[in-house]
C-alpha cells in the first residue's frame, strides 16, 4: 500500500505555513505533486478497503472462502431478491462517490487503473440489474442442492468445539437459505424464466443424492453431510461424550432443517419440471437476443457479435483439424480425420480402467504433471505462487453433473491450498492424452497460478486480488495448455494431439454457444457438431451442450482470451525483435496486475513494450 510522506497532514491539507504570523518571512513548505498524488493514492485505496471489507462482512461464506472466522461463521449469505436491490443502490452511491469525489490526475498508475476497473464493474452492475432474472439458480453446473454441501465439506474447517457448534448452525440454516432461493426461482418463472426440461432430471437426483443414507433412512451408508461431519469430530481432541453429543445434534439438523430444505425444493422443481419445454437458448427470454450480446460483451470483454465468434469458431475448427491431420502424417495413420477420431476414442491404451486403481493411476500422473512442471518454471517466469496446490477427484454426490475438470482457489494465507479437481465418474471421458492440457490449465501453470499470484499481490486493492474476468481468466488456463509445449513437453504425438483436441474443444464451444444462443440450434445439434468435429467422447458432448445452455456465453471466454494474449505476444516480439522480447518478462505484465479486461491488458502490454524500447534507444544514444 502506498504510504503518504507527510503523515501528520490530515487528506483535506495540500499545504502549510510555519509559523502563525502573517508577516512572517519564514520559507512556505509546498506539499510536491509526487507527495499529493502519495496522499489521494492512499486516499482512494483506504476507500477501495473500506468498500472490500464491507462486501466480506456481508458475507459470512466469503469470510469463509477468505479463511476467516468471525461470529459469522454458522451463517449463510444472504440470496434474497431484496439483498440485490440493495446491493443496486450501494453500487449506484459508489459509482457516485468515484465520479464526484476522486481527481483522477491526482492518482499513481496503479490506482488510476484500480478506479477504471472500479468503476467499469460498478457501470455494468448497474446497466447489469435489468437481467438479474436471466439465469437459472439451480442448475446442473451450479446451485445450492450441490455448492452448499461442497462448500461445507471442503470449506468449513473444524478445528475446535466452536467450529462445530458453526457447522452445525449452518445445517440449522439450510431450510432458510433454500427458502430464499425457492422464492428467487419462483420470481424467474413469473418473468418467463424456466430452465429447459433436461435440467430438472439432473438437479433433482442431486437433490436426492444428498438425503440418502443415515440419518436419513435406515441404509448402512452414512449421508455425505454426516460422514463429513463425524470424519471433521473425530480429529477433535475432545472427550468421546462431546464428540457424541456433538454428532447427535448434527443428525437432528440433517433430519429436521436440511431435510426440509431439500423436500420443499424437491417439491418445487417437480411441479416447475411438468412446464419446462425443450427450448433451450437464451432467444426464448424476454428481449433474449439483447440479453445475450450483453453476456457476450461481459464475458469476452470486447465487442465481438455473435455472429462474428461464430465464424472466429469455425476457422479455428478448421485450422486446427489441419495440425491435426499433420500428427497423423508424423504417425504414419493411414484413414481419414473421423476414422482417427474413433481410433481415440476407443483404443483401450488412451485410457484408465474405470475402477478405484485406474481412478488412483489418474490422479498420480495428475500430480506427477503438475511436480514436473513446477520445476520448469523458471523458464518461463519471474514472479512465481506461494500458494500450494493439491489434486481431487470430484467428490461422488455432484460427479454425474459436475463438469470434467475445474480448479477451486485456495486461502491467500495459504491454510488451505488451492485444488484441481478432476471429475472421474466416466473414465472414457478422460483420456490418458488429454491429461497433460488438463493438469496445466487447471494447475500449473493456468489458473492455480494466475489465481494464487493474484491473491498475493500487495500493492493492489483486494477487489482485484480476489475478482475476475473470464475472457482473461479462462484465456490465461487455455494459453497455458500451449505453453508448455514450446518448452519441450507433449514430445508424445498422442499427447500433442490431446492438447489441440483440448483447443478444438474450446474452437467448437464458439461455434456451438452462438449456435444455440443465436442461431436456435437445439440441443441434439449442438451435440451432432461435437461428436462430428471432436475426438471426445458423447458424454462429454451432451455435457458441454447443457452447459451452453444454463451458461449463455461463458464458454466463448476460452478462446477468445487465449487468442488475444498469443496476439499480444507475438505483436511484442515482432515489435521488440528476439534480442529485446523476454517471454518472461511478458508474463510478468499479464499476471502482476491481476484479472483485467482484455483491452486493458493490451494497454499493459503496449506501455511495456514502448518502456522496453524507449529504454534500448537511450542505451544506444548515450
Amino acid at each position: 500500500m502506498i504510504k503518504a510522506k507527510l503523515t501528520l497532514l490530515p487528506f483535506c491539507c495540500l499545504l502549510f505555513i510555519t509559523g502563525c504570523n502573517k508577516t512572517s518571512k519564514e520559507p512556505v513548505s509546498v506539499i510536491s505533486d509526487e507527495e499529493q498524488i502519495d496522499i489521494h493514492s492512499k486516499k482512494l485505496n483506504d476507500w477501495f478497503e473500506t468498500q472490500f471489507q464491507e462486501e466480506v462482512s456481508e458475507s459470512p461464506m466469503m469470510q469463509t472462502y477468505l479463511g476467516v472466522k468471525t461470529e459469522d461463521y454458522g451463517k449463510w449469505d444472504d440470496v434474497s431478491s431484496k439483498k440485490e436491490v440493495e446491493d443496486l443502490d450501494k453500487a449506484k452511491k459508489r459509482l457516485k462517490y468515484l465520479n464526484d469525489s476522486i481527481d483522477v490526475a491526482k492518482l499513481n498508475k496503479e490506482t488510476a487503473l484500480s478506479y477504471r476497473l472500479m468503476k467499469e464493474d460498478l457501470r455494468n452492475e448497474i446497466d447489469d440489474f435489468q437481467y438479474r432474472f436471466y439465469d437459472y439458480p439451480v442448475n446442473q453446473m451450479h446451485g445450492m442442492q450441490a455448492e452448499i454441501p461442497a462448500f461445507l465439506i471442503n470449506m468449513h474447517k473444524i478445528e475446535n468445539k466452536n467450529d462445530a457448534d458453526a457447522y452445525i448452525s449452518r445445517l440449522e440454516g439450510m431450510d432458510e437459505l433454500f427458502a430464499q432461493q425457492s422464492e428467487n426461482i419462483k420470481i424467474r418463472e413469473k418473468n418467463g424464466i424456466v430452465p429447459p426440461k433436461f435440467v430438472f432430471a439432473k438437479v433433482l437426483n442431486d437433490c436426492r443424492n444428498l438425503v440418502t443414507g443415515k440419518p436419513f433412512d435406515d441404509s448402512n451408508n452414512e449421508s455425505t453431510l454426516l460422514s463429513d461431519f463425524k470424519s471433521k469430530i473425530e480429529k477433535l481432541e475432545i472427550s468421546k461424550e462431546e464428540k457424541d453429543s456433538l454428532i447427535s445434534k448434527a443428525e437432528f439438523a440433517l433430519k429436521g432443517d436440511v431435510k426440509t430444505a431439500y423436500d420443499q425444493l424437491i417439491t418445487l422443481l417437480e411441479d416447475q419440471q411438468q412446464r419446462a419445454t425443450t427450448e433451450d437458448g437464451a432467444w426464448k427470454f424476454p428481449k433474449g437476443n439483447t440479453f445475450y450480446n450483453n453476456a457476450l460483451r461481459r464475458t469476452t470483454t470486447t465487442n465481438m457479435t455473435a455472429e462474428q465468434i461464430h465464424q472466429l469458431g469455425l476457422d479455428e475448427v478448421a485450422r486446427i483439424h489441419k495440425e491435426m491431420k499433420d500428427i497423423m502424417t508424423e504417425l504414419k495413420y493411414e484413414g481419414t480425420l473421423q476414422d482417427f477420431f474413433k481410433f481415440m476414442k476407443e483404443d483401450e491404451r488412451f485410457y484408465y480402467s474405470n475402477d478405484q486403481v485406474g481412478r488412483e493411476e489418474y490422479l498420480k500422473r495428475a500430480v506427477g504433471l503438475i511436480d514436473n512442471m513446477k520445476s520448469r518454471m523458471d523458464e518461463l517466469f519471474i514472479t512465481k505462487p506461494k500458494a500450494d496446490i493439491v489434486v481431487k477427484a470430484v467428490e461422488p454426490f455432484r460427479e454425474k453433473s459436475a463438469g470434467k475438470a475445474f480448479y477451486q482457489r485456495g486461502t491467500p494465507d495459504g491454510s488451505r491450498p488451492g485444488t484441481y479437481y478432476a471429475n472421474l465418474y466416466d473414465m472414457e471421458a478422460m483420456p490418458k492424452y488429454q491429461m497433460e492440457a488438463l493438469a496445466y490449465h487447471e494447475g500449473i501453470p493456468g489458473h492455480h497460478m494466475q489465481i494464487s499470484i493474484a491473491q498475493e499481490l500487495e500493492d493492489v486493492p483486494k477487489f482485484r486480488k480476489f475478482g475476475g474476468y473470464q475472457a482473461y481468466v479462462e484465456g490465461w488456463g487455455l494459453y497455458n495448455e500451449f505453453l508448455p509445449k514450446e518448452i519441450g513437453l507433449y514430445n508424445d504425438p498422442y499427447s500433442n494431439f490431446g492438447r489441440l483436441a483440448m483447443e478444438l474443444w474450446r474452437a467448437c464451444r464458439l461455434v456451438v454457444d452462438t449456435g444455440i444462443h443465436a442461431k436456435k440450434w437445439t440441443r441434439e445439434e449442438g451435440i451432432k457438431y461435437y461428436t462430428d468435429n471432436t475426438p471426445n467422447a458423447e458424454s462429454d458432448a451432451i455435457k458441454m451442450v447443457e452447459r451452453h445452455i444454463v451458461m449463455p456465453g461463458q464458454a466463448t471466454a476460452y478462446k477468445i482470451g487465449m487468442n488475444k494474449i498469443l496476439e499480444l505476444r507475438e505483436d511484442a516480439r515482432s515489435k521488440l525483435g528476439n534480442e529485446l522480447f523476454d517471454i518472461r518478462e511478458f508474463h510478468d505484465v499479464v499476471l502482476t496486475n491481476g484479472a483485467v479486461p482484455l483491452t486493458i491488458l493490451e494497454e499493459l502490454v503496449n506501455e511495456w513494450v514502448a518502456s522496453k524500447s524507449n529504454t534500448s534507444e537511450a542505451k544506444k544514444t548515450s
